[in-house]
This record gives C-alpha cells, sequence and structure tokens, in this order.
C-alpha cells in the first residue's frame, strides 16, 4: 500500500471515468437542502502535477484527459467536472489535475463537510496543506478501511462515501466487499460509490456474484473498457458500484459513458455497460 503513488497514473482514462462520475453523485445530493457528509476512504495528495517526472514516465493522462480535453461538444454533464480541472489550472492549461479532494471541494456548499483519509504518510502531509484552515475539511492519517468503522454513521445523516483503493494488495475485492457490508450495516442510507479495475474475467464474476450475496440492495453497477478484448498489457478497464443510487443518476451515467467510451477507445476497442446487480 505504502509504494502506491496515484502521481504516476493522474489523469488516466480511470480518473477521467470515476471524477466525472462522482461530480454527478454529489451534485444529486445538492438537490435537498439538507447538509450532506462525504468520506473520500483514498484520497491521495488532492492535486497533481502532470509535468512531474512521476507523471511524464508513462504519461498516462494522455491516453485519458487530454483526449478530451479543450473539446467544443463537451455534454453538459461533464461541465462541472471540466470546471474543476480548469480551476487548478491559468486559461486552457493542462498542467495540474485535482484529484477527487479537490473536486469534491470545489462543489461542497457551506452547510457540507468532508473527511478525507490517506494512509500514506507523506501524502497525508500533502493533502493536509491543501486545507489548513478549512473548517469544511478534515484530513486524517488513517486506513481507508478503517475509516469506515471510525465516521460511520455521520452526524448529518446523508452522505457520500467513496471508496478508491489503490488494488495493489492482495485480496482487495474481498476487503472491499467486506468494508462496503460494516459501512452499509453502519449507515445504510449513505450513498456509496466503489471504484475498482476491471481484472480476468473469473475475478470479476466472483466479485459481482461475492456482492450479490451481501443482500444489500439498489446496486448499480458501471464499468468501461477501452481496449480490445484480450488486452493483457496493462488496465483495460474499470467500474464503479454506486450503492443507493440517487434518482436521475443512471440514465445520466448512461448517456456520459456513450460520449466518453469511444474518446477514450484505443483503436476502437471497448465498450461500457451501466446494469443494476440488485433491484433498484
Amino acid at each position: 500500500m505504502l509504494a502506491y503513488r496515484h502521481l504516476f497514473h493522474a489523469g488516466n482514462f480511470a480518473d477521467v471515468f470515476k471524477h466525472s462520475l462522482l461530480t454527478r453523485l454529489i451534485l444529486a445530493l445538492e438537490k435537498k437542502d439538507k447538509p450532506f457528509f462525504v468520506l473520500d476512504t483514498h484520497a491521495g495528495i488532492g492535486r497533481y502535477d502532470l509535468t512531474h517526472e512521476w507523471a511524464q514516465k508513462n504519461a498516462e493522462y494522455r491516453d485519458g484527459i487530454a483526449m478530451i480535453w479543450g473539446r467544443k461538444d463537451v455534454p453538459d454533464e461533464f461541465i462541472p467536472y471540466f470546471e474543476a480541472i480548469r480551476g487548478e489550472n491559468a486559461g486552457n492549461e493542462l498542467r495540474f489535475y485535482p484529484g477527487s479532494p479537490r473536486i469534491v471541494r470545489r462543489l461542497l456548499r457551506p452547510v457540507d463537510r468532508m473527511v478525507l483519509v490517506e494512509l500514506n504518510k507523506k501524502d497525508c502531509e500533502n493533502l493536509g496543506g491543501l486545507y489548513g484552515g478549512d473548517r469544511q475539511t478534515t484530513v486524517y492519517l488513517m486506513d481507508g478501511y478503517q475509516s469506515l468503522k471510525a465516521f460511520l454513521p455521520p452526524k448529518e445523516r446523508r452522505g457520500l462515501i467513496f471508496i478508491d483503493s489503490s488494488f495493489d494488495r492482495a485480496r482487495e475485492f474481498d476487503r472491499l466487499t467486506e468494508g462496503l457490508v460494516e459501512a452499509h450495516r453502519r449507515f445504510a442510507t449513505g450513498v456509496y460509490a466503489l471504484w475498482y479495475p476491471l481484472m480476468e474475467p473469473l475475478a470479476m464474476r466472483a466479485f459481482e456474484r461475492g456482492l450479490v450475496a451481501t443482500g444489500i440492495g439498489k446496486m448499480l453497477q458501471l464499468e468501461m473498457t477501452v481496449v480490445q478484448d484480450g488486452y493483457s498489457e496493462g488496465m483495460r478497464g474499470c467500474g464503479m458500484l454506486v450503492v443507493n443510487s440517487p434518482f436521475g443518476f443512471e440514465p445520466e451515467a448512461r448517456s456520459m459513458l456513450k460520449w466518453l467510451q469511444p474518446l477514450l477507445s484505443r483503436e476502437g476497442g471497448g465498450g461500457h455497460r451501466v446494469v443494476w446487480l440488485a433491484g433498484e
């Protein structure tokens, strides 16, 4: 876990996928006046310099955000996401990419609050430096899955739990499922967004069976692949499981992925899907 640095991957296709969808979940919560709580369990450093040597090593952002940055045909659903990126840069420059903490913080209303959790000590220090004196945001050095026990249920009784693990440890799918069960037991009405990479088919089917076996309802599964079937040189795609999907999010997500996937596809490969694992 401590060896992982998201700076090597910042702005890649997976970031575009999850962060654009994340903005819609936050905005859906804001349709009600009551305050809400956001818990980001694997927060990273919050802001990534794409000119840094680590980001330049594989330059994954070139197959991600750079593929759609500056387009004139961006659907309205993506505008808040693009505005969050533009807010980190001068004009139309694309040097800095905001992680989930920066994107979410930009969207919070004065009555809302956010807790950011990061296990890597150095990354947590960098993250804390961005939010010193911010009364709506607190940063903790802690294991992300432990934070599900520490901070749930929130006093607001409304909230979004974003679990974005690095998946560089064994049994991460099991850990993700177990974490969801524990969190849902504590805070059954919360909205949960769980990101995951697409692995080999047998592993993915086992993950889905495990999720269904939890008995948790209202599980919406969104997935996107960007390469041809059989690709084995790296991550072929990723997904997000949304529990207690807000009203209107499903059709938004379908529309967004229909526009996004062909633009991020490599040589016309891949596809996308939006399905209910457990009843709406």
